[in-house]
C-alpha cells in the first residue's frame, strides 16, 4: 500500500523533506518515522501508517510536498495504522474532484462568508451551478446556500465572488490605496558573480508575519536603561548553588520573572485584540515567548506560567527549549499561546533597537547589551551596569502613558530584584 502524507495540523497543509529515515528494501513497522517534515516553524517525524517491506520511496530531500501526496509504498501484511490527525472518511455528496484554491493574486487571504473556512462541508447545488463554479475556480464548500436545505444558487455564487473582491479592495485600501504588484525581477549578475540560495519555509513564514505585524500593528516603542548590577551580583553569588542542581543560572530567568510580576500589574500588555468581535482579550495566565537566535532564522519557544514558576524551574525550562529550538526539535505547539514576548541581544551585541510586536501578542520587549556606566546615585558618581530596553507596544490597545508607567515598574522590579526568589531551599 501506498503510505500518504497525513493531516498536519490547524492551518498547515505541506511541508519541505529535510530526511528520510528509510531506503528501498527496508522494512518499517507501523508507526516508525519514515521521514521529517519542516513545516512553519517546526520539524516534525511523519511515521509510516502501515508496516511492511519499503518497495519504492516517491519524496527525496528537499521536495515540498503537500496532505495526501504519496511518500513511500509498502508491501506486507501490515494494515494503515489509525492516526489521530487523520479525519474519518465518511461519504459525502458529489463534488469537483479537485476543489480550486481561491485566488491569492488579491493580495490577502480570500475572505467569505466566514473567513475562508468551511461553511458548508456538503454542499447542494444544480449541476450548472457546479460547473459554474469549476469554471471560476470557486470551491462551493465555502459557500452557505441560501435556498431550502442550504442549496446552492447562481446568485449564492456570485454574492460570494462579490465579497471577495470586497476584501480584495479592502486589503488594498490597508496599504495606502495601491494595490499590490509583482515584485519586479532584477538581474543582478549583470553587475558581477552572485549566488543564490532559496528561502528556507522557516525564513517564509518569519517574513510573512512580520508583514503582516509591520502593515496592521500602529507600532510605538518606548526606550529606557535598567541598572542590572544587582541582578549580575545575585547571578554571581547564587549560580554555584544551581550548577549543583544540573543547571546553569543566567539572567534570563530572572528578567522572565520580573517581566510576568509587572504584567500582572498592567494586564493590557498581556491581552489580544479580536478584531473581528471588536473586543479587547485580557489573559489571566502568563505565557512568555523567548526569541532563540538559530542558524535557520528567529524562533520563539513559549514558557508558560512564568508567574507560577521558580527560578530554578524556569532556568531548567529555558534551557531545556533553547537546546530544543537550536536543534530544530521543536514542536509547533511549543511555540503557540505567548503572551508577551522577550528579545534579549545582549549576548551578541547592540543597544537599543526596535523589536516588532509578535501578533496576536500586543506587546514585546528588546534588551540590549549591558554596559558599565557611571551613574549618579546618591551624592555619588558609581559605575554601574545598564542595560537597554525597548519596549515596543499596539498603540490601537495601548497608550503611551500605560507603556511609561508599565516600563517604570519593569525597571524597578528588575533594580529591586529579591535576594529570597532567587535562593534555593
Amino acid at each position: 500500500m501506498d503510505v500518504k502524507l497525513p493531516k498536519l495540523g490547524e492551518g498547515a497543509d505541506s511541508g519541505v523533506v529535510v530526511n528520510i529515515f528509510v531506503k528501498e528494501g527496508d522494512t518499517v513497522a507501523s508507526g516508525q518515522a519514515i521521514i521529517e517534515l519542516e513545516n512553519e516553524k517546526a520539524v516534525a517525524s511523519i511515521p509510516s501508517t502501515a508496516a511492511g517491506k519499503v518497495e519504492k520511496i516517491f519524496i527525496k530531500n528537499g521536495d515540498r510536498i503537500s496532505v495526501g501526496q504519496k511518500l513511500v509504498s509498502v508491501a506486507g501484511e501490515g494494515q494503515p495504522a489509525a492516526t489521530p490527525s487523520a479525519a474519518p472518511a465518511k461519504p459525502v455528496a458529489k463534488k469537483p474532484s479537485a476543489p480550486a484554491q481561491e485566488p491569492e493574486e488579491a493580495g490577502e487571504e480570500p475572505v467569505a462568508e466566514d473567513d475562508g473556512e468551511i461553511a458548508n462541508p456538503d454542499p447542494v447545488a444544480a449541476p450548472s451551478v457546479r460547473r459554474m463554479a469549476v469554471e471560476l475556480g470557486i470551491d462551493l464548500r465555502k459557500i452557505r446556500g441560501s435556498e431550502s436545505g442550504g442549496r446552492i444558487v447562481a446568485a449564492d455564487v456570485r454574492n460570494y465572488i462579490q465579497r471577495l473582491i470586497a476584501a480584495a479592495a479592502k486589503a488594498g485600501k490597508g496599504r495606502g490605496g495601491v494595490a499590490a504588484k509583482p515584485a519586479e525581477r532584477i538581474d543582478f549578475a549583470q553587475w558581477g558573480p552572485i549566488l543564490k540560495k532559496p528561502l528556507t519555509p522557516l525564513r517564509e513564514v518569519i517574513s510573512r508575519r512580520m508583514l503582516e505585524s509591520w502593515n496592521s500593528v500602529a507600532r510605538v516603542t518606548q526606550f529606557d536603561e535598567a541598572d542590572f548590577t544587582g541582578l549580575n551580583e545575585l547571578r554571581r553569588k547564587f549560580g554555584s548553588a544551581y550548577e549543583a542542581k544540573g543547571v546553569k543560572l543566567t539572567l534570563t530567568p530572572l528578567i522572565l520573572k520580573a517581566v510576568a510580576g509587572t504584567l500582572k500589574k498592567h494586564p493590557i500588555f498581556n491581552s489580544s485584540l479580536d478584531e473581528a468581535a471588536g473586543e479587547i482579550i485580557l489573559k489571566e495566565y502568563v505565557h512568555l515567548g523567548v526569541a532563540v537566535d538559530t542558524d535557520q532564522g528567529l524562533m520563539v519557544p513559549v514558557i508558560r506560567d512564568v508567574d507560577r514558576k521558580s527560578i530554578l524551574d524556569l532556568a531548567k525550562e529555558l534551557e531545556q527549549l533553547a537546546a530544543k529550538t537550536r536543534d530544530r526539535k521543536i514542536s509547533l505547539e511549543e511555540m503557540k499561546g505567548g503572551t508577551f514576548t522577550i528579545s534579549n541581544q545582549g549576548a551578541i551585541g547592540g543597544g537599543h533597537f526596535t523589536p516588532i510586536v509578535n501578533k496576536p501578542e500586543v506587546a514585546i520587549l528588546g534588551l540590549g547589551r549591558g554596559a558599565m556606566k557611571p551613574v549618579v546615585r546618591g551624592d555619588k558618581i558609581e559605575a554601574r551596569m545598564m542595560t537597554p530596553l525597548a519596549l515596543s507596544y499596539d498603540h490601537r490597545i495601548i497608550d503611551g502613558g500605560a507603556a511609561a508607567r508599565f516600563m517604570v515598574d519593569l525597571v524597578a522590579a528588575m533594580q529591586d530584584f529579591k535576594e529570597d526568589a532567587v535562593k534555593l531551599a
